[in-house]
């Protein structure tokens, strides 16, 4: 099959929020229009000019976070008006960088800070607390029969981004789409242009399947993509990929949504192909039920239904807060998240944390302290 493929339907975004800080940017976001709020907001805000209103508590970082994080706050805010919370979806790297100059109250990340990282912050010691999980998608633009889907194993896939295979019709997808007709046409490649935890969660994963892409490329936040072009953020490879007849891209399964993409089913440890669902990632995530910030990787897992490119994001705080006051709104807040909050990633295609991630989370928080040392945790 050759030929432009048909779109999906019509591109739906999320709403944007009414702005309380500053009107918040057009990224692409799916949001669910219930939660819209005037106590909220998220943007893509540039690292350097964040800002806030006096009580606003401040954030910045992960694209992954974004849906989950966007119903969360508007929720949180009407649960405790006087609490507003801003969030700027600017990647995991620069949200780092930011949290790191004392920019903002907290960062978020798909993948913990390393030990030079934390010891850059400039704030001190840094605790880092789980907020959700979730699976990243392999996207595409193919137009292909109802119903039917490309499968991948986790070798293609890396041989796809290391540029080793370039078109569809490669004999190497042909024989893991038998009865499928690909096209004649080449491929082309989307990834992360930013910093990115999603990216970071990506080449973990295949690092662990690809000894090849290990050596070659490894596992990181930024990389040197041997193949493709760059989007800034969950919503810029989802839209490129949106676009870009014969396309391919990973993005967290949320950002599929509004744009109809369809997700490719990867081969997992088991032998059995799995798209990203709440059930398959929650799958992975048993399989290794103790994480901490310095073992957290939980891609490529065993079992039946484990979805294997899947990962938790994390909150950034610094241990020691200068504020009585507004620590206090902090790990108030981020208590809330990752309990009752949880709600609000399951109903955005996030998978709820674990009971034990929970407890792991409320343990991280009770070691956060004011300034005179008295800790914050209710």
């Amino acid at each position: 099959m050759s030929g432009h493929p048909q779109r999906p339907g019509p591109q739906r975004r999320y709403p944007a929020l009414r702005p309380v800080l500053a009107a918040a940017a057009a990224i692409g976001l799916l949001a669910l229009a219930a939660c819209t709020t005037s106590t909220a907001t998220t943007s893509a805000t540039p690292a350097a000019t964040f800002s806030a209103r006096p009580g606003t508590l401040t954030g910045a970082g992960s694209t992954f976070d974004v849906p989950f994080f966007t119903a969360a706050f508007a929720a949180y805010g009407k649960l405790h008006p006087a609490a507003a919370v801003s969030y700027s979806a600017v990647g995991s790297s620069a949200g780092i960088a930011a949290f790191s100059a004392r920019q903002v109250n907290f960062g978020a990340s798909d993948v913990p800070m390393t030990a030079t990282e934390q010891a850059a912050a400039r704030g001190g010691p840094v605790t880092q607390v789980p907020v959700d999980l979730g699976g990243e998608g392999i996207v595409y633009n193919l137009s292909l029969p109802a119903g039917a889907s490309v499968h991948l194993t986790g070798l293609v896939l890396a041989r796809i981004y290391l540029g080793q295979i370039a078109r569809w019709d490669d004999p190497a997808l042909a024989a893991l789409n038998p009865g499928l007709s690909l096209p004649a046409a080449p491929i082309t490649v989307v990834h992360r242009s930013d910093g990115s935890g999603t990216t970071y969660i990506f080449s973990n994963y295949l690092s662990a399947v690809d000894q090849a892409w290990k050596a070659r490329v490894g596992t990181g936040k930024a990389l040197r993509w041997p193949a493709g072009e760059g989007a800034e953020g969950n919503a810029g490879v989802a839209n490129t990929v949106y676009r870009t007849p014969f396309s391919i891209g990973y993005v967290e399964q949320a950002y599929s949504r509004g744009l109809l993409l369809p997700f490719a089913a990867i081969r997992n440890e088991a032998g059995n192909y799995v798209t990203p669902t709440a059930q398959a990632v929650a799958a992975d995530a048993a399989q290794k039920p103790r994480i901490t910030p310095a073992d957290f990787s939980i891609v490529n897992q065993p079992g039946a239904t484990s979805y294997p490119i899947s990962g938790y994001s994390w909150a950034l705080v610094y241990t020691h807060q200068p504020s009585q006051h507004t620590g206090y709104a902090l790990i108030a807040m981020l208590d809330w998240l990752t309990h009752d909050g949880q709600a609000y990633a399951a109903a955005n295609s996030y998978v709820p944390l674990p009971a034990q991630v929970r407890q792991l989370a409320r343990t991280m928080l009770q070691q956060v302290t004011g300034p005179n040392g008295q800790h914050l945790r209710a």
